[in-house]
């Protein structure tokens, strides 16, 4: 136990003798976070609304009101009729138009139906969809204000409603996909790097001959970035809570224990890069290549994996990423204990076996 304890010490001076270690390890987890969270966002701010309808309506110019009042959305026009709202998208003055009908507010008091059309520019769907549900948060808002005021049903109106994350936010979506992606990185392609730097330089051959065993050697090269794995994990999680904003609404220890599995899971996939690299160079580009794109597009960061063709939802199944983030989103926002997640946790934990008793084994074949 000594000899193996002065080497998980040799390898932690190794990695702060490294400056460049320590900037990539530690301080780029920060980025990544900030920079997802607020400079990469789905979210629109002062999305610019036209308005077609009679302001000297009562309940036309309280909605409008609101509506101008919401902090995402910018009131910019009152146009007279609906055949205006096509050129103004195509000159590209508007993203969305909420259209009245005549008489709003006597239909709306006397006959208890009145009805509100919202039109959004398709051009660029995912930003139209965005608006026009900011458009309908306010609205059903409206509705609900107007019907304890006097009674009416509004039935025409619509009503949204978005469980867990009532604001729409993006970063309750970027957030566990990053902690997936960073955790990856760091845990795979700093102990592959770490490796390959032994065998490059002829170092590790020494360190094989010394009293401890090979597994032993692997062993204490890992150990000290799986202790730089929780620190991120921690600086993540206290950066998603009080800056910005994502709860955490389930169990701690959960959301830990999922994370210690997947960086495991990512430690494996780091010894299998070291079996077939060898210089560091390869290492970096198999890790860049091999790793983070395929984790971006096919863990359900960026792109819904529902919303792929089938043949590459099976090539999604086998990101490691993918499990972990669905098991952060449920424990960190829906606030779910272990039996929701015990699918998702089996498949983990069976992929993390598989990958640690292959890399090990190549791993002393190849020296």
């Amino acid at each position: 136990m000594k000899e193996f304890l002065s080497f998980i010490k040799k390898e932690f001076r190794h990695i702060f003798r490294d400056r460049r270690t320590i900037l990539i390890v530690l301080v780029m987890p920060i980025v990544q976070i900030i920079l997802f969270g607020f400079a990469v966002s789905t979210e629109v701010h002062d999305a610019r609304v036209d308005v077609v309808g009679d302001l000297a309506d009562p309940s036309v110019r309280q909605t409008v009101a609101r509506i101008d009042q919401n902090p995402y959305l910018h009131v910019t026009a009152v146009l007279g009729s609906v055949a205006e709202v096509a050129e103004r998208f195509r000159a590209g003055k508007s993203d969305v138009a909420v259209c009245f009908e005549r008489n709003f507010d006597e239909r709306l008091r006397h006959y208890d139906k009145a009805s509100i059309r919202v039109l959004g520019d398709g051009s660029d769907p995912n930003t139209a969809q965005m608006i026009v549900n900011y458009v309908n948060g306010v609205l059903s808002t409206v509705q609900s204000e107007l019907s304890a005021s006097d009674g009416t049903q509004t039935a025409s109106f619509p009503h949204v409603q978005y469980m867990y994350n009532p604001a729409v936010r993006s970063s309750y979506n970027f957030v566990p996909g990053v902690m997936g992606l960073i955790l990856m990185l760091v845990c795979s392609m700093m102990t592959a790097i770490s490796i390959v730097r032994e065998k490059e330089s002829g170092t590790l051959e020494l360190l094989l001959v010394s009293p401890i065993r090979p597994v032993g050697v692997i062993v204490s090269k890992a150990i000290p970035y799986l202790a730089l794995s929780l620190i991120n994990l921690v600086t993540i999680l206290l950066l998603a809570r009080f800056v910005l904003g994502v709860p955490l609404r389930g169990s701690l220890f959960l959301l830990a224990m999922v994370s210690v599995l997947f960086i495991l899971a990512s430690l494996g996939i780091g010894l299998l890069i070291s079996v077939v690299s060898a210089t560091q160079k390869t290492a970096l580009l198999i890790s860049g290549m091999g790793l983070t794109m395929p984790t971006m597009i096919f863990s359900g960061i960026i792109f819904p994996c529902e919303s792929m063709p089938v043949i590459l939802q099976y090539v999604s199944d086998i990101i490691p990423a993918k499990w972990y983030i669905i098991m952060v989103k449920k424990v960190m926002i829906e606030g779910v204990g272990f039996s929701y997640i015990y699918p998702e946790f089996i498949i983990l934990l069976v992929m993390t076996l598989f990958l640690l008793v292959v890399s090990v084994r190549l791993f002393k074949r190849r020296l």
